[in-house]
């Protein structure tokens, strides 16, 4: 006999009244005082159940606050530190400490009063109001709020549910629609101030989502994994000679220093040029580029994520522009000219002797080709794939976009190999050979403490490459890098989530493993920290190549 999976009506019947909680709980981030009343009414009815009325309107308003104000503390602030608008930080500093005092009082009452809350969770969160006491008055506050206008839709829904009764369940119907109209509505106007349509159509390719609209799957896929393997920090104990395991706050130049000592003829050079005076940098930079004895070199922050601030540096004055921007350790490296690249991730268990390649990402760098009339910018919007990020483009050639290219002249469109900077990312497993693999492994052993992670390699020659020799690492990853092959445009959704969700198995269940031979997680606390002072010193950072 075979067993056959069956759906009973009483197992079909546990389910609904989560699926009810479900659609509310989901429904309040678009119209949480709609999605209150629609739970309200079901309880006049008695097709839903007070918890789950109450906890499912409780929590999707609770965390929908968070959700605006970490919205604007992460990206607005971010934004704004970047922005032409950098000009005002002493009137937000002040506004910060008005809202410092009065923010308790301000967050009650926006409750209450209709259309208050968006502008005032946004507010809290851009002038950086203490979290634990946003969580706790939002939290009270959306408490007692949705027990009321439960409450009181219970109360007299009643009555709106017995006038309702002659059209049976076309009153039902009625009020569904409604709601679903407004739902509609409301999301449309969200939709059309917040963005662009360029953007809108941009988010038919997933390869281009937001973060926020890409990773949420991922998170949840990492807390089940931190329960699995009972550790919420277990990837910060990945790679123990790295800081954090890599996951935040990491130095690059560690890491080429350790790689360039054990594996020079694999590494190009790199040398540190910490925080001072812009002589004391400028004269270390000068130096370094003597020993360079190279016209050429890159300079990028020491601590970074995304490819941001990378610039291949062609002349004196454009070495001089950047320390004028920044004052934050910077790494000066040699030019490795490749001219291909591609991103390698590796990873093996404590216990084995030799390691594996988890995935290969060929980089294809766009380029333009002038035809004798169009305009960088209308070039730009010809590409159907440039013009879906035509924003990241022109923004680094913004003195170009109007300069039409001679017929055959060529304008690379980014030099950083990295696909949040416009870098075409496609799978490069067919590069992938047991010399390749055992190379890698090799320079990887030499390495302490590493495990997990991806190197990004510049090389002249494939069959080089496949053959293990005549590479250059311009950089190492650590536990936070991805198999950036899934950005991969031939790849499905599905695919990109299935080689994240293996990618981070690997890496909290080699977390687990050192954890074991006694490795000690980093504190959350001291993640959290890393995070905050790499986000206020990427403010800081130029636009990259």
């Amino acid at each position: 006999m075979t067993d056959t999976l069956s759906l009973s009506p009483e197992s079909i019947a546990e389910w609904i009244p989560f699926a009810k909680a479900a659609g509310f709980f989901f429904a309040t981030f678009i119209l949480e005082d709609v999605a209150a009343v629609g739970a309200g009414l079901m309880l006049a009815s008695g097709t839903i159940s007070w918890p789950a009325a109450f906890i499912a309107c409780f929590l999707g308003i609770w965390l929908g606050d968070l959700g605006l104000y970490a919205i604007a503390r992460i990206g607005g602030r971010r934004w704004f530190e970047r922005s032409r608008f950098k000009k005002f930080a002493p009137k937000v500093a002040e506004s910060e400490r008005w809202f410092g005092k009065r923010g308790t009082l301000i967050l009650i009452f926006s409750r209450v009063v209709p259309g208050a809350r968006l502008p005032t969770y946004l507010a809290a969160g851009f002038l950086r109001a203490p979290l634990p006491g946003f969580l706790l008055v939002t939290g009270v506050a959306a408490f007692i709020w949705t027990a009321l206008i439960l409450r009181l839709t219970e109360l007299f829904g009643a009555k709106l549910l017995n006038a309702l009764e002659a059209y049976k369940h076309g009153g039902f119907i009625l009020i569904g629609a409604g709601v679903a109209l407004i739902a509609l509505l409301q999301l449309f106007r969200r939709a059309a101030l917040n963005f662009e349509f360029r953007k809108i159509a941009r988010l038919r390719h997933w390869e281009f989502w937001p973060g926020w609209m890409f990773y949420p799957p991922v998170a949840l896929n990492c807390l089940w994994l931190a329960i699995k393997y009972r550790g919420l920090t277990l990837p910060t104990a990945a790679n123990p000679g790295i800081f954090s395991g890599g996951i935040v706050g990491e130095s690059k130049h560690a890491m080429l220093k350790e790689l360039f000592a054990n594996s020079p003829e694999y590494t190009a050079e790199a040398e540190l040029i910490p925080s001072g005076t812009m002589d004391e940098r400028r004269a270390k930079l000068e130096a370094i580029h003597a020993r360079f004895d190279s016209e050429n070199f890159i300079l990028k922050p020491d601590i970074g994520q995304r490819g941001v601030g990378i610039k291949l540096i062609r002349t004196r004055e454009q070495a001089k522009d950047y320390l004028r921007q920044t004052n934050a350790p910077l790494v000066a490296q040699r030019f490795a000219p490749g001219p291909l690249e591609a991103g390698i991730f590796y990873y093996r268990f404590p216990h084995e002797s030799r390691g594996c390649i988890f995935a290969i990402t060929e980089k294809i760098f766009p380029v333009l080709v002038g035809d004798g009339r169009s305009t960088v910018t209308e070039l730009i919007e010809q590409d159907s794939r440039a013009r879906l990020i035509a924003d990241i483009y022109l923004k680094r050639f913004h003195a170009r976009r109007d300069d039409a290219l001679a017929a055959g002249e060529e304008l690379t469109l980014v030099v950083a190999g990295n696909h949040a900077q416009g870098c075409i990312f496609r799978d490069g497993m067919r590069l992938n050979t047991p010399a390749l693999e055992s190379r890698i492994d090799e320079i990887s052993r030499k390495v302490s403490g590493f495990f997990i992670g991806r190197y990004d390699i510049r090389f002249a020659s494939e069959d080089d490459l496949r053959a293990g020799k005549n590479f250059q690492i311009i950089e190492l990853n650590g536990a936070a890098s991805e198999a950036t092959s899934i950005y991969d445009a031939r790849n499905s959704l599905w695919d990109a989530y299935r080689t994240l969700f293996k990618q981070w198995e690997l890496v909290f269940a080699i977390g687990a493993a050192n954890r074991k031979l006694g490795v000690t997680p980093t504190p959350l606390a001291l993640v959290w920290r890393a995070w905050r002072d790499y986000d206020a010193m990427s403010a800081s950072y130029p636009s990259a190549d």
